[in-house]
């Protein structure tokens, strides 16, 4: 070490980001400080030498000048040979906010200076120590930072090893004791007599005032909505869905078997074969998937499958019945896919020119393939279901109840507590329809059974099963939507809107991109339907002779055909008219609207107060 002074820190001379209204406050630093060493660009520091120091440009506003109690602050550095001691100088400039004391003790010299800002870190301390010839350098910035609402005063101290410890000090405001002390109104009073304790939540506000809240006007419409404005939209948006469905069961029922005849006499009275329509190609693809599930499901031993679901003891029927219920909705889902694929290869056939017709066949044929399996594994499952709800409302131990109550309440569960977009819940209203048609073909399979084996006066307890299924059905619907719409702040005006949406598609009208349509597949239903009414018109023929058998079942077939076509018309025609008046109404209270804001506009300009 050479005999030249040595500096224990160095001082921050000047720094722009301490300035206030009066004048620049200055912070000084140890070079020491792990602080400054890490963060050069934040302390823009200045060495002054005693030898070589230059004054500073004297700003506009305030001039600086030189302190003379505090100017000189002298230093015993420690050389090598401990013999030599030179003096030094550290010069800060004059500032109202800056004070400068020194201590001696002993051997031991101190000189604290101290920063005081109201501007931005309020305080800076500078401390140096001299102890028994050595030298110590010790730098202490207390940082405090003010917000509006409070301050929380925090102490940084950077100790020999360069670490940086946070201290939080301990405000008066939190001393217990002294809060108690000072209240003089005896609000935070733990003393009170239990009986002024009483009286006092007695009179004073709401008895609930601490659990609840007073409402507005936007709770009291949300309330409303969910009793009374919502169910009704809601059910009738579901039982309109319920006829959509219907409607197109029929369609499969009647017009496909007129269409398809219609062809072959055409056909067989040009003996020319012409490319088939896309229409035509559809058409002979469902009739080709219903009878082979009606063919495959007339295999089926209904009272095996019947007495294996009851005499089993390991699975609860309800149990059983939830499992067949989500196979149901999948195979729904599915089959609509491969339907609409189907569909797709027939008008690319239909269309197709002479040099692909080779693969569009092949892709036609394998699409008929894989939506013939679909629809015959969705058949077998509607089968099963359809025979665990009928052994439930045969048995005698409130079996039906239980699968009623696990059923139910599991959607409940399973579906108002989560959160959904108005998108799904406008498909979800379509699978509650779709849902609703499925009950109602089960329970046309139970009343077949009962007519079939039922002993002794069973309507009227099947009448009293039935109506208890549908209504507990149709309240769960109700109850879900309802608090769907309220956990999911969504208006009942939404459903009059899928209303308008489910019309529209009626009506084979338009809709906007991204509007969600109906998608049902009446295949597998009709295969349950027609398999389980088959033995009923089956037990009520002649067994001989056979042409007689045989004209019977032609005309008993040729009176269903009636009693299902004008169905169907009667379905139809009520389902196009009234998607044509509500469609109407719509679009005129839309344009009333629009008519009424314009009106507004024009009347009472933006800006305008109306009183």
């Amino acid at each position: 070490m050479d005999s030249s002074r040595k500096f224990s820190f160095e001082i921050l001379s000047k720094t722009s980001s301490f300035e206030d209204a009066d004048g620049s406050s200055l912070l000084y630093n140890s070079n020491s400080d792990p602080t400054r060493n890490q963060n050069n660009s934040q302390s823009n520091v200045s060495f002054q030498n005693p030898k070589s120091r230059k004054r500073k440009k004297h700003r506009k506003k305030k001039p600086t000048i030189l302190l003379n109690d505090c100017a000189v602050i002298p230093e015993d550095p420690v050389n090598d040979h401990d013999d030599a001691v030179v003096s030094s100088e550290v010069v800060f400039e004059n500032r109202s906010d800056l004070n400068c004391r020194s201590y001696v003790s002993g051997g031991s010299t101190t000189s604290v200076c101290t920063v005081t800002s109201d501007n931005v870190y309020n305080k800076g301390e500078l401390r140096q120590r001299n102890v028994n010839g050595s030298e110590e350098a010790e730098l202490r910035v207390e940082e405090s930072s003010t917000t509006t609402a409070e301050k929380q005063p925090q102490q940084r101290m950077s100790e020999a090893n360069g670490s940086v410890v946070t201290k939080l000090e301990t405000a008066e405001s939190l001393d217990w004791k002294r809060l108690m002390a000072e209240d003089s109104n005896y609000t935070y009073s733990a003393e009170k007599s239990p009986l002024k304790y009483f009286l006092e939540a007695m009179y004073n506000g709401n008895s609930l005032q601490s659990t609840t809240t007073f409402g507005d006007e936007k709770e009291r419409e949300r309330v409303y909505d969910t009793i009374f404005r919502l169910p009704w939209r809601c059910e009738l948006l579901i039982d309109v869905g319920f006829f959509v469905c219907f409607d197109s069961f029929l369609s499969l029922l009647t017009i496909m078997p007129t269409r398809i005849l219609i062809s072959l006499w055409r056909l067989l009275s040009v003996r020319q074969f012409n490319r088939p329509s896309a229409a035509a190609l559809c058409d002979f693809a469902c009739f080709v998937v219903l009878a082979c599930g009606v063919t495959l499901l007339q295999q089926t031993d209904i009272s095996l499958i019947y007495h294996m679901i009851r005499g089993q003891g390991t699975i609860k029927l309800y149990v059983v019945y939830n499992v067949l219920e989500i196979f149901d909705k999948m195979c729904q889902s599915f089959c609509g896919d491969v339907l609409q694929t189907l569909f797709n290869s027939a008008e690319g056939l239909a269309n197709c020119s002479e040099e692909n017709m080779r693969f569009w066949i092949w892709r036609y044929i394998s699409d008929q393939a894989l939506t013939t399996a679909a629809s015959i594994f969705h058949s077998f499952v509607l089968l099963a279901q359809a025979i665990t709800l009928s052994t439930c409302i045969v048995a005698h131990n409130n079996a039906l109840l239980a699968l009623l109550v696990s059923n139910n309440f599991a959607e409940i569960k399973s579906n108002v507590f989560k959160r959904f977009s108005k998108t799904n819940i406008h498909g979800l209203v379509y699978a509650d329809s779709v849902e609703r048609f499925h009950i109602s073909a089960f329970l046309l399979f139970v009343l077949a059974q009962n007519i079939l084996e039922a002993e002794g006066p069973w309507f009227q307890s099947f009448l009293y099963n039935a109506l208890l299924v549908f209504m507990c059905e149709v309240l769960i619907d109700i109850i879900k939507h309802s608090f769907l719409a309220k956990f999911n702040d969504i208006k009942p005006i939404a459903y009059s809107e899928f209303l308008e949406d489910l019309c529209k598609q009626t009506l084979n009208m338009p809709t906007e991109n991204g509007k969600k349509n109906l998608t049902f597949v009446p295949l597998a239903p009709a295969c349950v339907v027609i398999r389980v009414l088959t033995p009923v018109f089956s037990a009520r023929l002649p067994c001989n002779p056979v042409p007689l058998r045989l004209f019977w079942i032609v005309i008993l077939s040729a009176v269903t055909y009636i009693m299902l076509t004008s169905l169907k018309v009667m379905t139809g025609m009520g389902l196009q008219k009234h998607a044509t008046w509500y469609v109407k109404r719509e679009t005129l209270l839309d344009t009333w609207t629009s008519q009424f804001i314009l009106g507004y506009d024009f009347f009472f300009p933006k800006g305008t107060l109306v009183v």
